[in-house]
C-alpha cells in the first residue's frame, strides 16, 4: 500500500469534509434548521474519521520497539473508541435540540440558499466518495474503502434533510425537527457500531475468518504433514496468528526449523493483513491434528 498516496487522499478528503461541515453548520445556524445543523455534525465526524486515519497511518509506519513489541496498531482502535463516545454524546445533543425546537414552536422558512447549500454539499460528497473508493481499491487500503462508505452515508443523510425541507413546504411544520431526530438516531447507531468493533479488537475476539487461506498455504509447504491448534487475533489489516505444524519425527532440527520458517513466511506473504506468525513444530507420531496426511486423514478443504 502506498502510504504517501493514501495520506494525501485523506488530507484532501479532510479539507473537503471540514468545508462541507462548516457550510452546512453556518447555513443551518443562520436559518434555524436543526436538520442542517445535525447534518453538519454528521459531516464533522467524517473529518474526525480522516484524522484518525492519518494518525493510524503514521503509527503503522513505526516499527515495534521494546515497549510495544507487537507494534502500535491498537492506537487506532483506542482513537476509534473515543470517536464512538463523542458520536453518542453528539446524537444526544442533536435529538435534545430538535425536541426543544418543537416545544418552542415556529415554522422554518425554507430559502433557495438552504436548498442550494445542500445540493452543493451532496455533489461534493459524491465526488469524495468516488475519489476515496478509487484510491482505496488501487492502493488496497481498507481504511479508505471503509471511509468511502462513511462518506456515502453523508449523501443519504443530506437527501433526508432535503426531504425534511419538502415536508415543511408541504405543511408539516415539524418535518425539519423530525429529520433531525432521525439523523441523531443514525449518529447514535454509528457510535455504537464503532465502540463495538473497537472493543472486539481490544479483547482479541476471534472475528477474522482466515483459516481456509492459512490452510491453503500451510498444506502446500514441503515437509508439512498437517497442522492443528490454529489461533488468530487482530483486525483485517493487522492479524497475528499461531499454529502447530506436524512434521516427520526423523528429520533434523535444522530441517524442521527450515520447514517452520517456510510456513511462517508463506502465511505472511499469502494471507492479506498478516503481520506476525508463530509456528510450533510437533512430531507426527501420536499427534492429533485436523489435517494430518500421515494418519490418512483428508483436508476438509480438499474434501469440499
Amino acid at each position: 500500500m502506498g502510504s504517501s498516496r493514501v495520506t494525501r487522499t485523506l488530507v484532501i478528503t479532510l479539507i473537503l469534509n471540514i468545508s462541507v461541515a462548516v457550510l452546512k453548520g453556518v447555513t443551518g445556524f443562520l436559518s434555524g434548521s436543526v436538520g442542517m445543523i445535525a447534518d453538519a455534525f454528521h459531516s464533522l465526524f467524517d473529518s474526525v474519521s480522516n484524522i484518525i486515519g492519518l494518525i493510524s497511518i503514521h503509527f503503522a509506519s513505526l516499527p515495534p520497539d521494546p515497549q510495544h513489541p507487537y507494534g502500535h496498531g491498537k492506537v487506532e482502535t483506542v482513537g476509534a473508541m473515543a470517536v464512538g463516545v463523542i458520536l453518542l454524546f453528539t446524537s444526544v445533543e442533536v435529538v435534545r435540540e430538535a425536541l426543544s425546537r418543537v416545544q418552542e414552536g415556529g415554522v422554518l422558512e425554507i430559502t433557495p440558499v438552504m436548498v442550494g447549500v445542500m445540493v452543493v454539499t451532496i455533489i461534493i460528497n459524491i465526488c469524495v466518495n468516488r475519489y476515496e473508493r478509487k484510491v482505496g481499491m488501487e492502493e488496497n487500503s481498507e481504511f479508505l474503502l471503509a471511509d468511502a462508505k462513511h462518506t456515502l452515508s453523508d449523501v443519504f443523510v443530506s437527501f433526508s434533510v432535503l426531504a425534511g425541507f419538502a415536508l415543511v413546504i408541504a405543511g408539516f411544520r415539524y418535518g425539519d425537527a423530525a429529520v433531525a431526530v432521525l439523523i441523531g438516531l443514525l449518529i447514535a447507531k454509528m457510535g455504537i457500531e464503532v465502540l463495538r468493533d473497537a472493543v472486539l479488537v481490544l479483547i482479541d475476539t476471534s472475528d477474522v475468518r482466515v483459516e481456509k487461506e492459512v490452510a491453503g498455504v500451510v498444506l502446500t509447504v514441503p515437509g508439512v504433514l498437517g497442522y492443528h491448534n490454529f489461533r488468530c487475533r487482530g483486525k483485517p489489516n493487522e492479524l497475528f496468528c499461531d499454529l502447530h505444524i506436524v512434521v516427520d519425527p526423523q528429520i533434523t532440527v535444522l530441517e524442521a526449523d527450515r520447514i517452520g520458517s517456510a510456513v511462517r513466511d508463506g502465511i505472511k506473504e499469502g494471507v492479506r493483513g498478516m503481520v506476525d506468525v508463530v509456528v510450533h513444530i510437533d512430531p507426527a507420531h501420536g499427534t492429533k491434528t485436523k489435517h494430518n496426511t500421515a494418519s490418512g486423514e483428508t483436508s476438509e478443504y480438499e474434501a469440499k
